[in-house]
C-alpha cells in the first residue's frame, strides 16, 4: 500500500526539527531509522501531513566518552554501536542486545533513540538500557533540555516522557567496565521480535557475584528492571543451582501479554529459565 501523501522536511539540526515540530504540533511525525514508521504509513494506520526527517542532523549522531559515562547519539544507528570499541568495553550489555536485532540491513537503518521512543515493550533496546542505569536528554522547542532517568523515561505501552514538542538528543550510560554481560532472547523464528528476553549484566569478584543488573524485555507494557533478583544474586556464586534460586521470583509482579507466540503463563515461565541462563553466561559461567 502507498502512504498518504505529506510534505516532507530534513532540518539540518535539532533546533530547526524542534521549531518545525512547534510549527506543525500533532499534524507531524518525527522519521529516526524509519523501522516501525514507515511500515505504519504504508499502512495507513497514520496519516501525517508532515514528516520531519532527523537523518541529516550531525549533533544526534555518534558515540563519545564523558568522563565515567558513554554519550550515544539519538540517531546513531545500530551498526555503529556494534561497530564501537567504546561501547563493547563499557557498555557491552548493549552490544549483545543490539546483535540480535532483525538483519545487517535494518541494523544500519534503525536507530537506538527511535527505538526507545516507539517504545515497543518487545524491543531488543529498552531493558539494556534499563538495566545499565541510562540517562535519557531530552531537547524541548523551548531550547530548554532535562535528563530523565531510564526508570522514569517509559511510561506506558508506546509512551515515553518525550513529549510531542520535543525530541530524545542523548543516552548516557554509566560506565559498566569490566563486567560480564549477555542478552538471551527467545523467538520461533530468526529476525522475529523477543517473545521474551532477558538482559543480565554481572561484575563477578573473588568467585562472587558483587553487583548485577537485569532487565526484562516483553514482560510487560513496559521494559523491566527487577530489583529483587538483583539484590539476590549479589554474593552468590555463579554456580546454577545458586543463580537459579536468586532468579526464581523474576516473573512476580510482572503482566506479560498473551497472544500466538505463548500466553502470559508460558512467558513468565520461561523467563526463569532465560534469566538463569543470562545471568550464567553474564558470568562467564
Amino acid at each position: 500500500m502507498i502512504p498518504a501523501s505529506f510534505d516532507y522536511l530534513a532540518p539540518a539540526t535539532a533546533a530547526e526539527a524542534l521549531a518545525a515540530l512547534a510549527e506543525h504540533g500533532d499534524d507531524a511525525k518525527v522519521l529516526a531509522g524509519g523501522q516501525s514508521l514507515l511500515p505504519i504509513l504504508r499502512m495507513r494506520l497514520n496519516a501525517p501531513e508532515v514528516v520531519i526527517d532527523l537523518g541529516k542532523i550531525p549533533e544526534l549522531q555518534g558515540i563519545s566518552e564523558d568522563g565515567d559515562h558513554l554519550v550515544i547519539g539519538a540517531m546513531t544507528t545500530y551498526a555503529a554501536v556494534l561497530a564501537s570499541e567504546a561501547v563493547s568495553t563499557h557498555a557491552a550489555l548493549l552490544s549483545k542486545a543490539v546483535a540480535t536485532v532483525a538483519d545487517p540491513q535494518i541494523r544500519h537503518r534503525g536507530t537506538v533513540g527511535g527505538a526507545l521512543v516507539h517504545a515497543d515493550p518487545a524491543g531488543d533496546v529498552g531493558a539494556p538500557v534499563l538495566a545499565l542505569g541510562a540517562e535519557l536528554v531530552i531537547a524541548g522547542s523551548d531550547g530548554t533540555t532535562r535528563t530523565v532517568t531510564a526508570e522514569d523515561f517509559f511510561e506506558d505501552l508506546f509512551t515515553t516522557a518525550v513529549g510531542e514538542d520535543e525530541l530524545l538528543t542523548q543516552i548516557r550510560i554509566p560506565k559498566h567496565t569490566g563486567w560480564g554481560a549477555h542478552y538471551e532472547k527467545f523467538v520461533r523464528v530468526s529476525h522475529q521480535w523477543s517473545i521474551v528476553a532477558i538482559a543480565a549484566t554481572v561484575r563477578v569478584e573473588d568467585g562472587a557475584i558483587a553487583e548485577a543488573r537485569v532487565g526484562l524485555t516483553n514482560m510487560g507494557a513496559t521494559p523491566l528492571r527487577v530489583a529483587g533478583v538483583e539484590a539476590a544474586l549479589v554474593g552468590q556464586p555463579p554456580t546454577d543451582e545458586a543463580v537459579r534460586a536468586a532468579v526464581a521470583s523474576i516473573a512476580d509482579d510482572t503482566n506479560p501479554p498473551s497472544d500466538l507466540n505463548g500466553d502470559s503463563g508460558y512467558r513468565k515461565h520461561l523467563a526463569t529459565v532465560l534469566a538463569r541462563r543470562a545471568v550464567l553466561a553474564a558470568a562467564g559461567a
